[in-house]
């Protein structure tokens, strides 16, 4: 399993792509991506020795069966998936591909549902959103015994601190100005 520490920087757009390139940074995570576009910005990615995750969820005109996840595994050779669907978390799992299972705390209930779904699929690694509730980082961190990863609603770098602090092994943002907290 790969192991995801610090910040892990997630792309909207392609001006962000590119100054995650010329980064330190190991890993990129692709939000809001078009399936015409995934393989060249993996394979560009790759060229400059980045670790690629994919938020497969929101790939437009990808269909996430088996052979939608086959695709990306063996044509693209991503690193990393993340995903809010059990299937997905999964496949993934099935071809020995790190999976990061999204979850939304919303609620009580939404909670228990999904610490019982990750229970079953046994993801690598559990991201929570929104990730500025640092006692929830901890709970879920206890109740999965899960690598958590905080993402959502991460806007400065007393949020990144905080919910590193929490337990947290990396946080997601988006905010370029984070990236280098």
């Amino acid at each position: 399993m790969i192991q995801l520490q610090g910040i892990l920087p997630a792309v909207r757009n392609l001006r962000d792509f590119e100054k995650i390139l010329s980064s330190n940074h190991e890993h990129v995570i692709f939000l809001e991506t078009r399936l015409s576009q995934l393989a060249s910005i993996v394979k560009y990615a790759k060229r400059y020795n980045k670790k690629v995750w994919l938020h497969v969820d929101l790939i437009q005109g990808l269909k996430t069966d088996e052979y939608g996840i086959e695709f990306l595994i063996r044509h693209l050779e991503v690193d990393g998936m993340i995903s809010t669907k059990v299937n997905v978390i999964s496949l993934a799992k099935k071809h020995h591909v790190t999976a990061v299972q999204r979850l939304f705390l919303l609620d009580s209930h939404a909670l228990d549902h999904n610490l019982k779904m990750t229970g079953n699929v046994k993801p690598d690694y559990v991201e929570v959103l929104p990730g500025i509730i640092p006692r929830m980082i901890k709970e879920v961190s206890e109740k999965t015994g899960l690598p958590v990863i905080a993402g959502g609603l991460i806007r400065t770098s007393k949020d990144v601190e905080m919910a590193l602090q929490a337990g947290a092994s990396a946080v997601t943002t988006s905010h370029i100005d984070l990236w280098d907290c």
